[in-house]
């Protein structure tokens, strides 16, 4: 058992998700950086879709009610002996992970994985619909499950994530706007808005100008998918967002950039490119 003493801004138990069940209004949820959810996992000799613990912003105090051996990887916060690298801690030791310099999202693995209930196959707190768990509270328990492999991993394998331009794809809607505007979208740097959640990453810049009126009716959407609403400014879909939507998708992200645009904080300027 690992006892929750503090949650920070926000902290859920996430694994890799719910794929498969869009026909049933249900989205994908799971780990917004999965890059850095499956490391943690790694480091630690877990599956790689052991659920991990993700918390925004820091702030996350545990205490070990068992001997544990544990991983922090994502958003880098203070109070980790050893980042990205595995930690075994007797029973009765205390964990506080301070604020991250950089970085939005920051994840702690614990070898076994987090077993709390799953929900139609996942152990994901999904913040739109409510399935899931609920989002940690000071007091919880979470006991320790038996999802490892192996040994853990040597941390020397890790490599740098890309930096640089998110690259993208027309969406299905692209053609609902003007030439200007996607151009628009490709060479404006975009602001993160304090509004941004993992439903949707809001950003402000120039409003993109539409060439058709109306509203479309509801149609699939999936996690990268760029909306455009009437006032013009993108959302970027996240791995809570609804499986369908009204407003036209502009362009879609390469799948491999979803990782990095959940480190974003808001602020911070995001700027896109052809894939």
């Amino acid at each position: 058992m690992i006892e929750v003493i503090a949650t920070g801004p926000l902290a859920t138990v996430q694994d890799l998700g719910r794929p498969g069940y869009a026909e049933l209004g249900v989205s994908r949820s799971g780990a917004a950086d999965r890059r850095a959810h499956q490391l943690a996992n790694r480091l630690v000799g877990n599956l790689p879709g052991a659920a991990s613990i993700e918390f925004t912003l820091g702030g996350l105090e545990i205490r070990l009610l068992t001997a544990a051996t544990l991983a922090c990887t994502g958003a880098h916060c203070p109070g980790v002996p050893v980042w990205q690298g595995a930690l075994s801690l007797p029973a009765g030791s205390r964990l506080r992970l301070g604020s991250p310099v950089a970085g939005l999202r920051s994840y702690l693995a614990v070898r076994g994985g987090f077993a709390v209930p799953a929900v139609l196959g996942s152990r994901s707190t999904d913040t739109l619909s409510g399935l899931g768990p609920e989002p940690l509270r000071p007091g919880d328990l979470l006991p320790i499950g038996s999802d490892s492999t192996g040994p853990p991993t040597d941390p020397a394998i890790l490599a740098d994530r890309a930096a640089g331009p998110v690259r993208l794809l027309p969406g299905p809607r692209a053609d609902w706007f003007t030439g200007p505007a996607y151009h628009s979208l490709l060479t404006t740097g975009w602001r993160v808005l304090p509004a941004s959640d993992r439903v949707g990453i809001r950003l402000d810049g120039p409003s993109l100008a539409r060439c058709r009126d109306g509203e479309l009716p509801s149609e699939p959407t999936l996690p990268g998918a760029l909306q455009v609403p009437p006032d013009g400014q993108p959302i970027v879909l996240g791995p809570d967002a609804p499986v369908t939507g009204g407003y036209p998708v502009i362009a879609v992200l390469a799948n491999s950039e979803l990782d990095r645009v959940a480190q974003l904080r808001p602020g911070q300027e995001l700027r896109f490119r052809p894939a």
